[in-house]
């Protein structure tokens, strides 16, 4: 009896060591820079849950933005394992196909996070995101799931209360749809990494940004140099994405796949909440002068939403044209916006 205890002692150890061999780490790039709270939030609550609800098999590693390969490039890294996934805005690669910056931010489309989190799990939105990587990287990369954390706040070093006020500003932009509908209202964007914005708001080489939430923008002091802020936003709600490497994915199997892919919602859904509790403390703060010294925050009528979006939509046809997986992702939103009333 003693020898088989031994035995299965020894087994069971042997096992346990096997296990702690087999375990995956995900290294993953991010779209969000180093100090903003949405990646400390992700890195402090959630990098460790992951760990936990696999028992040690699947690890997660969120570096900041262009850590190990730039901005633009992580896809290609991804599809070549030399990231196992990435959490970058969609919005970057419009370059590689017009498709990318229609799901990547759908300028002035949907007026919430929820919304459009809804549209990317149940409208369609990461289905036609998977047909784009297959074009590109055939069976290279699983796309898990894409969404917004936040209506992003626009920040500004001049006050911008109407959308006739975007004439001549300089102001930093992603590619694709966001460049094209600022284009269409007189500015001239730039594509600029987040991780160099502050440094060209502070020199002047934008007069305004296409930032982050109002959150992550103070954290990273946009507000002590673009002291005008619109709040809430009126435009944008980058897209992040997060995919997997192809074969990184098939090795974890079914019951990691499962738990990788409900991780990512109950963690994005969780920091989608957080920030917006985050936002409003601050947003109370700055108002009430207690917080940021000389913010003049700035809430667009409705008006001037409207003419924003009506702008947009004009926008959202014409790239839709540019390409058949383009076309794709318009309809899916199309429908999907009448679905919620967002569009007649």
């Amino acid at each position: 009896m003693k020898r088989y205890l031994v035995g299965a002692i020894a087994a069971a150890a042997i096992a346990v060591a096997g296990g702690a061999n087999a375990a995956t780490t995900i290294k993953i790039q991010t779209a969000n820079a180093a100090g903003s709270f949405s990646l400390k939030y992700l890195n402090d609550n959630w990098v460790p849950k992951l760990e936990a609800m696999t028992y040690g098999n699947i690890k997660i590693d969120i570096r900041p933005s262009k850590s190990v390969v730039p901005h633009r490039e992580t896809p290609q890294a991804v599809a070549a394992g030399i990231l196992q996934g990435d959490n970058n805005a969609v919005a970057y690669f419009a370059g590689r196909d017009p498709v990318f910056g229609m799901l990547g931010d759908l300028i002035a489309g949907y007026d919430t996070a929820a919304q459009k989190q809804m549209f990317f799990r149940f409208g369609g939105g990461v289905e036609v995101l998977q047909a784009a990587y297959d074009k590109l990287y055939p069976g290279k990369i699983h796309v898990v799931g894409a969404g917004p954390f936040a209506k992003e706040a626009f920040v500004s070093t001049v006050p911008i209360k109407t959308v006739a006020d975007f004439k001549g500003l300089k102001l930093r932009s992603p590619e694709g749809m966001a460049a094209e509908v600022f284009r269409r209202i007189g500015a001239a964007p730039t594509s600029i990494p987040f991780p160099e914005l502050y440094t060209a708001l502070d020199k002047k080489v934008v007069d305004a940004a296409d930032a982050s939430s109002y959150t992550n923008n103070h954290a990273l002091g946009f507000n002590k140099i673009a002291q005008y802020p619109i709040y809430p936003g009126i435009h944008s709600m980058a897209v992040l994405q997060f995919v997997i490497n192809q074969a990184v994915w098939d090795k974890i199997g079914p019951n990691g796949q499962a738990a990788l892919e409900t991780w990512y919602y109950a963690a994005w859904t969780d920091m989608t909440r957080a920030t917006e509790l985050q936002d409003r403390k601050l947003v109370a703060l700055d108002k009430a002068g207690k917080g940021t010294p000389g913010v003049k925050i700035i809430d667009w009528a409705q008006e001037e939403r409207d003419k924003l979006r009506n702008v947009a939509q004009g926008a959202w046809s014409d790239i839709s044209k540019q390409s058949p997986l383009a076309k794709q992702a318009y309809d899916a939103h199309i429908k999907f916006m009448k679905t919620m009333g967002l569009l007649n």
